[in-house]
């Protein structure tokens, strides 16, 4: 328990902070990747379209959650233990009104009013979701990222900002899909000033603006604008060479996303996609997770015919899918299948059929196909083991397959 101006504060065990709001969770419930959230958050970032554990940015085989019983009964006792405490504090309206003034005023206000900001929304989920509908912060905070190119130190609080007020409320909600229309309104200045944050920003900053990034590409056309912004997608994949990890699983996050159209697939296949996610797969002390948005990075691009062909010309693309496959998760899993199909029979590469069948190619897709998969990946497999049957110099005795695969078409 802590006294902050008279007031007494009761210290909230971690454990039953909701890793989204922050807020002590009400009804606690667990993802398949065991991680905890509150119902209501969890929902509304299921519900905006995202496919992926929030904490863990894991791609979610399943979106379905159960409840966490005991948690609940410990939070419930926790709860009927604590003493009152006052609310957590926040601004008055008239110096928050301040500070978005001090926003849009003069260059000394900028950074002193973003930091307080921050600050402001780091406290609680509370104080984000006060923010967010606050008159005048949607403008504010866009005029801000779009004027601040030279400032990363303003930039970088920006995008904290953004970061904090998206994740609270969601791409669902009337305040983001606000702030989010200004932001694309604006895309040139907006999305150079993000490009400055990712050139000289932070590990932490860079993260927090792709993720910012991410969120922003909600539908086809802001994804496709995104992609079309000139010199971003071979930025990102120049960061992805050199990245850490956990900005490396930020990176291909939002490739995925927003490689929609053909050119976009084209420009990141032409600036060594191909390459530098199949050093990744190859890197023993690479996680699932990450292995898993590299497999889905890989079956975006197997969609263009220059995304094949440079995947044909990686000695070890083809390969690295095969190694990674059995560890995946289903959904991964049709990822991989979907890469090698389009290779081995969609490409029909001699090759690449060779060296996937001595990795034990065929076991491995019959392994694969126990997992319960969509019927068009099932028909890839049946294509895929009439192939390597015929690679093989020993081939399994497997019975005829018939397939109608279609769902891949030649570009």
């Amino acid at each position: 328990m802590a006294k902050v101006r008279g007031k007494l504060y009761v210290t909230v065990p971690s454990l039953f902070r909701c890793p989204i709001s922050m807020d002590v969770m009400r009804s606690p419930v667990s993802l398949c990747t065991g991680i905890t959230y509150d119902r209501s958050s969890i929902q509304h970032w299921l519900d905006s379209g995202h496919d992926t554990c929030p904490a863990t940015m894991q791609v979610l085989p399943s979106k379905d959650f159960i409840p966490n019983l005991t948690l609940h009964r410990l939070i419930h006792l926790w709860l009927l233990s604590a003493e009152p405490t006052s609310p957590e504090p926040r601004f008055p309206a008239d110096h928050l009104s301040a500070l978005l003034r001090g926003i849009q005023s003069e260059v000394k206000d900028l950074a002193v009013s973003l930091s307080k900001i921050a600050e402001f929304v780091k406290i609680s989920g509370e104080n984000r979701r006060f923010l967010a509908t606050f008159p005048g912060f949607d403008s504010a905070i866009v005029r801000a990222l779009a004027g601040s190119t030279t400032r990363i130190d303003a930039l970088e609080n920006v995008i904290s900002i953004l970061n904090s007020v998206f994740r609270e409320n969601g791409n669902s909600a009337v305040a983001g899909e606000r702030i989010r229309r200004l932001i694309l309104d604006s895309r040139e200045e907006c999305l150079a000033s993000m490009l400055s944050v990712l050139r000289n920003g932070s590990s932490k900053s860079k993260i927090e603006t792709v993720w910012v990034l991410e969120f922003l590409a909600f539908d086809f056309q802001s994804k496709k604008s995104i992609a079309e912004t000139r010199g971003l997608m071979s930025f990102l994949i120049g960061l992805l060479k050199d990245g850490e990890e956990e900005l490396n699983d930020a990176l291909l996050s939002l490739l995925a996303v927003v490689s929609v159209t053909q050119s976009a697939k084209i420009e990141i296949v032409n600036c060594g996609l191909v390459e530098v996610v199949s050093k990744i797969l190859r890197n023993e002390a690479c996680l699932v997770a990450t292995a898993e948005r590299c497999l889905r990075m890989l079956a975006v691009v197997a969609t263009c015919a220059e995304g094949r062909a440079a995947m044909a010309a990686e000695p070890s693309c083809a390969a690295a899918v095969v190694e990674k496959v059995a560890k995946a998760s289903k959904t991964a899993a049709e990822d991989a299948v979907a890469v090698l199909w389009s290779l081995c029979c969609l490409c029909g590469n001699v090759k690449v059929s060779d060296d996937v069948a001595k990795r034990n190619g065929v076991t491995v897709i019959l392994l694969v196909m126990q997992r319960g998969l969509e019927e068009h990946v099932r028909s890839m497999c049946m294509d895929l083991i009439k192939v390597l049957r015929g690679a093989c110099k020993n081939p399994l005795e497997l019975g005829s397959y018939d397939t109608k695969t279609t769902h891949i078409k030649p570009c």
